[in-house]
């Protein structure tokens, strides 16, 4: 009865160690397996064995991660502060690396995320950050995938979500886009009117050489002005017209 019990106990004991000395990691996952401490080797996917109070595993996700940054105080190269928040992407490319050489590398990759988006977009002025957002995003994803190099991560993209500013800054640059609207109104009439000037030009040209063309025009001026119904006509008279006339009276008047 006793060689029975101790036995089931042998068996129990055995079935428990298998249990444990046994893992199944999925095709995104690998085992990152030490031994006595010291780094054996990366294992996965799949069945992996591991030796009982002798081998320890850390589990480590391959997939991509989108981690959000949280909305960071920014003061721009021209003193103007705004709120910006961002997403980044990244994975682990190193399963080894990203175990020994760093602590918990989610929440370190996401504290020196936070702090190279306000390094990066300091160096820059408001327009810039708001009409320069693909470059920024760039600049920001090389240099947090420099920096975590040697954790075994790579970061693939950085996005700039919101960009957000107080009501009287949004009220200034209100103001600044009206006013730059309004120049281009002014250039583009002045330059209306100065090709308008070179056309008037090269018709008096025209109408110098044909004199008998001004007068079509005086008729056709005519024609436009009686079409709106006036009461009164303004009409201009030609000089040549009443110079033979001053060039008769004239004679007598000296006389």
């Amino acid at each position: 009865m006793l060689v029975g019990g101790g036995l089931g106990l042998v068996v129990f004991v055995l079935v428990v160690l298998l249990a444990s000395a046994l893992r199944v990691l999925r095709e995104y996952e690998r085992g990152v397996v030490f031994q006595l401490g010291r780094f054996w080797k990366v294992k996965g996917p799949g069945l992996v064995v591991l030796i009982p109070g002798i081998q320890q595993m850390v589990r480590v996700d391959l997939r991509m991660v989108v981690m959000a940054i949280p909305s960071q105080d920014v003061i721009t190269r021209d003193n103007v502060s705004v709120k910006v928040n961002a997403v980044l992407y990244f994975r682990v490319v190193d399963p080894e690396r990203a175990v020994i050489q760093v602590e918990r590398f989610l929440e370190a990759t996401s504290q020196l995320a936070q702090t190279t988006l306000r390094a990066v977009l300091g160096k820059h002025e408001l327009d810039g950050l708001l009409a320069e957002r693909e470059r920024l995003n760039l600049d920001v994803q090389k240099i947090l995938d420099a920096q975590t190099d040697t954790w075994g991560i790579k970061v693939t993209n950085v996005e700039i979500k919101d960009v957000d500013l107080d009501d009287t800054m949004v009220r200034a640059i209100a103001r600044q886009a009206e006013a730059e609207r309004e120049r281009r109104a002014k250039v583009i009439h002045a330059e209306g009117e100065l090709q308008a000037s070179y056309k008037l030009a090269e018709a008096a040209e025209v109408l110098a050489r044909q004199p008998q063309a001004l007068q079509l025009r005086y008729l056709e001026t005519l024609t436009v002005i009686a079409a709106d119904k006036n009461s009164t006509i303004v009409f201009p008279l030609p000089l040549d017209i009443i110079g033979p006339l001053m060039r008769r009276f004239v004679p007598t008047a000296e006389a």
